[in-house]
């Protein structure tokens, strides 16, 4: 069963950790949209409503088995990942996407409040830069890392214990806010005590091993 937020529980961290993905930007939609804009111009058919069966697969994975279906051996995984990368940066950087409603006001509550900050993302470096200059909130972090410059990605605790260590704070004093399973089980993993998000569209997360769960960023107990 899982633990809701209990009222008038107010606690104040020694540090506290983001996810970005679905707690400080909204991506999953962007994420689709970018799909389907890649499959276009390569000319593959594709459903949208089939994107939901690939939901937490990396794009490698979800191009090349498009590519295999279709047999279009003309085609190569690699420039379709490409594609849609840059075309992903290319969307952030419009100038139309917003963060998710309370990010950027609990971000700022928290710097104000003299809790050293982290953000911890699974994103590439690019796409980490590109969103913290987007929202510009880049100078509320002391430390952000990417986890793409790691060996491990989520589940696997390392980028909250390293963004621990950044703070200099003991991992058991921090605070994580997270939307998906992988991410709170990595959390947990760390020793951190963890908030999960239910956020719009990340899908039926499993955030049963979150300490506490909010359905709003303004519902964070800190």
């Amino acid at each position: 069963m899982e633990r809701q937020q209990q009222g008038g529980m107010n606690l104040k961290p020694a540090a506290f950790i983001f996810d970005m993905d679905g707690v400080i930007i909204d991506s999953e939609p962007i994420h689709s949209r970018v799909k389907m804009d890649t499959f276009h111009h390569f000319g593959l058919p594709f459903e949208e409503a089939d994107l939901i069966h690939y939901m937490g697969r990396t794009s490698n994975e979800t191009f090349g088995e498009v590519i295999a279906k279709e047999g279009r051996h003309d085609l190569q995984v690699e420039n379709l990942v490409r594609y849609k990368h840059e075309h992903y940066l290319e969307v952030l950087q419009s100038g139309t996407i917003e963060p998710i409603e309370g990010a950027v006001e609990l971000i700022r509550h928290l710097y104000d409040e003299g809790i050293p900050l982290a953000l911890a993302t699974s994103s590439w470096e690019r796409v980490m830069d590109t969103v913290l200059d987007a929202f510009k909130i880049r100078p509320y972090f002391q430390s952000v890392l990417s986890g793409s410059t790691l060996p491990k990605s989520k589940p696997d605790p390392a980028i909250y214990l390293l963004s621990a260590e950044r703070l200099g704070v003991a991992p058991k004093d921090c605070f994580v806010l997270e939307d998906t399973a992988a991410g709170v089980l990595a959390a947990k993993r760390a020793g951190m005590h963890c908030i999960g998000f239910r956020s719009p569209h990340s899908g039926a997360q499993d955030l049963s091993l979150a300490d506490t769960i909010v359905n709003h960023l303004s519902e964070v107990p800190v």
